[in-house]
């Protein structure tokens, strides 16, 4: 249950971080204004907020860990909000993240 809480932590990080930098994005790159900007800049703070939920108290490994988060779902917004086709070395890269992801926050420890 603990994993699958911090994964949806993690999810839910991703939408706020990617889709505040697109909404930064299409304020900016593609002139759609201050209201865009100002909703990008509010979505990045709450996804600031929302990595802080987590229950592991390590500032680095949670950032660490949400990159390979970030990396698959860059790819993925992308193919929802912009009709980007990955080929296979984006994938690739993708799942590589996430196996990256999954051995920093979830591998057994000794503490």
């Amino acid at each position: 249950m603990l994993v699958a809480r911090s994964v949806a932590l993690f999810v839910v990080a991703a939408l706020f971080e990617i889709g505040g930098a697109w909404l930064v994005w299409q304020g900016v790159r593609e002139h759609r204004g201050w209201i865009w900007i100002g909703a990008g800049v509010i979505a990045l703070g709450a996804y600031g907020f929302v990595a802080t939920l987590q229950l592991d108290g390590d500032f680095g490994r949670i950032l660490a860990a949400y990159g390979g988060v970030f990396v698959a779902g860059s790819i993925a917004w992308g193919m929802v909000a912009d009709g980007y086709r990955p080929d296979r070395w984006d994938v690739t890269g993708a799942l590589i993240c996430l196996a990256g992801m999954a051995l920093i926050m979830y591998a057994p420890r000794n503490h």
